[in-house]
Parts: C-alpha cells; sequence; structure tokens
C-alpha cells in the first residue's frame, strides 16, 4: 500500500506541474482525516472505550483530476481509497477494496456528467444530504439504519462497483441521477443493480425522491447484519422521500425510506426520520432521531437518537461531541459519549 501510495503521490506532483505549465490538465490530492475517542455502546453491547477512526466522516485520501477538451468538454477521474488512522490502515474493515470509495474515469459537458467504475450511489447521496449528521456512520440515526442496519440486512452498500453514472446538471435547481451496476456474472446474480434519483433546491426548501433495486451480490453492504443474500433471493428495492427546510434560526430535515425484499421470505423495513441543526456560537447543534420497523417472522423496532455540538475551528478542521442513545426490541438501551476532531485538506 505503501509504495502504491508513494507512487500515486509522485503522479499527482508530477500532473500538478504539468498544469501550472501548460494550464489544461488539473490534478489534485484531497481527504479527510476524523479521529474521535469516547465510550462506544450500541443496544444490547457492551460499553467499549476507543479512539475511533471515521465516526462522523468516514477518513479517506484521494486523487481527482480533469482536462479540457474545448468546446466545453471535460475529461475528469478520481481515485478515492478509505482508511482507518486510529490504526494506519486502508478501507473501511480488512477486506474492504483499496480504492473503495470513487475510482473512476468519465466525461462532462453541456449533456450532464457520466462516469464509469466504481461510484457513490444516488441513494446515499439523498441519505446524507437530508439528516442532520450527514454522512456519519458513527453518529447518523439515519445513515446507521439504512446502510448498517441491526436489523434486516441492507444489499446496496454507498458505492457500487463496475457501475456507470449518469448526473445532470442544474436546470433550475432541478437535478437528476442513474446509476446501473452490471453485474457482469457474479455468482448468485438475478439480474443488474439500477438506481435513480431526483434533488431540488430553491432557496430555503429542498427534497428528494430516490429508488434503487439490487439484483446481484456486486454491492452487499458488509457493514450489515448479513452479507449474504437470503434463500431464494430474487431482489431489494429501496424507496425514499426526504425534504429540508433552513428557518435561518434552524435547518428542518424529514426522511421517510422503504426496503422491500424479496426471497422465498419476504421482509421489509420502513424508517422514518426527523432531524434539525441548529446555528449556535460559531458551531452547529445537531439533533436526528430515526425510528425503523422491521417486518419478518419476527418483527422489531430500532429507535436511534443523537444530540451532537460540532464547532468549526477553521473553514477545514472542525471539532465536535456528541451523545447517541440506541435501542433495539428485547435489548438493552445502548449509550454512546464521545469527541472528535475533522480535518479536511
Amino acid at each position: 500500500m505503501s509504495r502504491h501510495l508513494i507512487a500515486l503521490s509522485t503522479a499527482a506532483v508530477a500532473g500538478l506541474a504539468f498544469a501550472q505549465g501548460a494550464m489544461a490538465q488539473e490534478v489534485q490530492v484531497f481527504g479527510l482525516l476524523d479521529m474521535s475517542v469516547g465510550s462506544f455502546q450500541t443496544s444490547g453491547a457492551a460499553k467499549t472505550w476507543r479512539v475511533d477512526s471515521g465516526n462522523m466522516s468516514t477518513s479517506f485520501i484521494g486523487f481527482k483530476g480533469s482536462e479540457d477538451l474545448g468546446g466545453g468538454l471535460k475529461a475528469k477521474f478520481a481515485l478515492e481509497s478509505f482508511l482507518r488512522a486510529d490504526v494506519g490502515n486502508q478501507g473501511r474493515f480488512n477486506g474492504d477494496a483499496f480504492w473503495a470509495r470513487d475510482s473512476y474515469v468519465g466525461l462532462s459537458g453541456a449533456f450532464g456528467t457520466t462516469t464509469l467504475g466504481r461510484n457513490t450511489t444516488p441513494l446515499f447521496v439523498s441519505t446524507l444530504l437530508f439528516n442532520a449528521f450527514g454522512d456519519s456512520f458513527g453518529f447518523s440515526p439515519a445513515i446507521r439504519q439504512l446502510f448498517a442496519p441491526a436489523m434486516l440486512p441492507f444489499y446496496g452498500d454507498s458505492g457500487w462497483s463496475n457501475s456507470i453514472l449518469y448526473s445532470s446538471n442544474d436546470m433550475g435547481g432541478f437535478t437528476f441521477s442513474a446509476i446501473g451496476n452490471l453485474g457482469e456474472g457474479a455468482a448468485g446474480a438475478t439480474g443488474k443493480n439500477l438506481g435513480l434519483s431526483a434533488l431540488y433546491f430553491s432557496g430555503p426548501f429542498g427534497a428528494t425522491a430516490s429508488w434503487q433495486q439490487v439484483k446481484n451480490g456486486d454491492g452487499l453492504s458488509p457493514t450489515s447484519a448479513s452479507t449474504t443474500e437470503p434463500a431464494g433471493f430474487s431482489s431489494q428495492s429501496t424507496y425514499q422521500l426526504g425534504a429540508s427546510y433552513d428557518l435561518t434560526v434552524a435547518k428542518l430535515y424529514g426522511q421517510y425510506t422503504q426496503v422491500k425484499t424479496k426471497a422465498l421470505a419476504d421482509t421489509k423495513t420502513t424508517i422514518w426520520g426527523f432531524g434539525a441543526s441548529v446555528p449556535l456560537g460559531g458551531g452547529k447543534v445537531l439533533v436526528q432521531y430515526d425510528t425503523a420497523k422491521a417486518q419478518a417472522a419476527v418483527d422489531t423496532k430500532n429507535n436511534t437518537f443523537s444530540v451532537g455540538y460540532d464547532y468549526n475551528l477553521s473553514k477545514r478542521t472542525d471539532a465536535y461531541a456528541v451523545y447517541m442513545n440506541d435501542k433495539l426490541t428485547g435489548l438493552a438501551r445502548g449509550n454512546t459519549i464521545a469527541a472528535g476532531l475533522r480535518m479536511n485538506f
């Protein structure tokens, strides 16, 4: 991994030098480091004191670039690797793909943007935009209950390999995206993975509608309750609606998600989420509550509440403190208290 990063860093420096000389190509090295410390506990589990990476935002390092091809057309690429700064290892977990965040090449212009490779799904983008804790796998009830559920498994992950992603340009506040994963003969595949999403932002109001369907093994979420399909698996479809409104004194969020899995025994999970972000003293108070109900042979519920304060130390660095309460049917409550530092570069 070290040799790969050294080689890529050298290539990035060479690209930057070319950009300065020819002003035709631009290459950037960028990323985010997020570290937190505290007492962590999910419902039914023991408390553990830990130093963790990536709880407010998953840590990563990346390289991206673009080249002006003329006539309003640009070529672009991205190579982005998740990392765990607490243990000095790559990936979100052992066995994660090296370039698991984004790994693509594409074109953008008057038609929009099309990229080929591994792409972040429109559903994940919609979910992070319409909850107070954004893309936090550690503290956001919305992200945790959909992408890393404690009940019925989710088969989508936040990014799809072997995919084609199209994103439209802004049209009066409205944009839409479409993604397809081709399966490519994956074991147990019953078809292609597909996803669609629409976003609208105008003044203080924002809204989204998103849908995806998973039919093949590529894209299974390794953080779910299970990483293998149930017997007779046919497909898993996810529908989501979200809205936000900025009152200046507070930004309000609402989200509804439904996940249906077709197999020998059909199952369904329904998630409601409500949140708020309140500006206060150079930072923001963040509040989010989500409740999920899983309908299977035995119905279960998961209620998660998070409240925190995120303080901006600068444009690139913030410090935060969070309390999270997690309750699963039949298990004792879990309480998490943590504080951390997040830096973009």
